[in-house]
């Protein structure tokens, strides 16, 4: 094992789903050091396993991982919540001297990590905030989010919405400014010194994984698990059961059709485009072949700890 020297710094493994992650962090981990947190906006649900391919005991080889299992299935969890869990958790394991390799294809939970994004320096109004956070308490994220769309469109288009803290953020800005969000530029400078990996699998090779792994998800049970999550209350409603997966199947279970396989796929490859869309834009990402990727990554680690890039 490597140590590492961990003065700030963090390796973030990123990229589409099925592209091969997790097994690239562990691998980094007990070479360098390591803790995993898991940037993964449905493995942070308990009870939600096999659609979120959460690593196994087995899987993990020891090594430690966080931010999944902390949330119930009924809850909802912002980007905000993890921003502050996961720095809190980054910074206990800096402080430990291990190394942190955040792990995961939720984009914006990763850029919650990196960047402080303020959402600019105006002061605070009580009064608006109030009123938008009625409007989502009676309305849900979906329309306090549609808002946010037809009034700051750019600004909508870099949140997720379920960010709730920071689209009212976006609107109480407006309100008190008559300024888009867009129009107020936040300081991207990293909080963190980092490396960021992602394997990159030729497109049809990665559609041939996703579709293998959906195949796999099935005959693990996913059906069974989706129908215990519906059977302990948890309804379509339900932030959870929106992830890619779980949806399809739980509209079938209740709607007493068959599990639309191939719509659970396509709907996968859609999402990985995005993902591959929006890492795009990450700086200082490593583009890994998928035929050395382990090899590389570890060169690449050792020369960033080291300070050689």
């Amino acid at each position: 094992m490597v140590q590492a020297n961990t003065l700030n710094k963090i390796v973030i493994v990123c990229g589409p789903t099925g592209s091969g992650k997790s097994e690239l962090a562990i691998d980094l981990a007990l070479k360098f050091n390591g803790e995993v947190v898991s940037a993964d906006s449905v493995a942070i649900y308990k009870g939600l396993d096999i659609g979120s391919a959460k690593p196994s005991l087995s899987d993990m080889r020891g090594v430690k991982h966080h931010m999944i299992d902390i949330v119930s299935p009924f809850e909802e969890f912002s980007v905000s919540d993890y921003e502050n869990k996961a720095l809190e958790i980054i910074s206990d394991i800096i402080s430990r001297g291990k190394l942190p390799i955040i792990c995961g294809g939720t984009g914006f939970y990763i850029n919650s990590i990196i960047y402080k994004l303020s959402f600019g320096n105006n002061q605070g109004n009580s009064d608006i905030r109030n009123k938008y956070e009625s409007f989502y308490r009676e309305n849900g994220a979906d329309s306090l989010f549609a808002i946010l769309q037809e009034r700051d469109e750019e600004t909508a288009a870099k949140l997720h919405k379920n960010d709730v803290k920071r689209v009212i953020r976006a609107l109480e800005i407006l309100d008190l400014t008559g300024k888009k969000k867009s129009e107020i530029k936040d300081d991207f400078s990293p909080r963190f010194d980092y490396v960021a990996f992602t394997i990159d699998y030729p497109r049809a090779e990665l559609y041939d994984r996703i579709n293998l792994r959906v195949d796999k998800m099935l005959e693990m049970g996913l059906s069974s698990e989706v129908n215990s999550l519906i059977a302990s209350g948890v309804t379509l409603s339900k932030q959870c059961m929106q992830g890619i997966g779980y949806k399809e199947t739980a509209e079938a279970i209740l709607s007493g059709e068959d599990i639309p396989v191939e719509l659970i796929k396509t709907n996968t490859r859609r999402y990985a485009k995005r993902q591959i869309t929006f890492f795009k834009r990450m700086q200082n990402l490593i583009y890994l072949n998928p035929k050395d990727f382990k090899e590389i990554a570890e060169i690449e680690t050792e020369k960033f700890l080291k300070n050689e890039n």
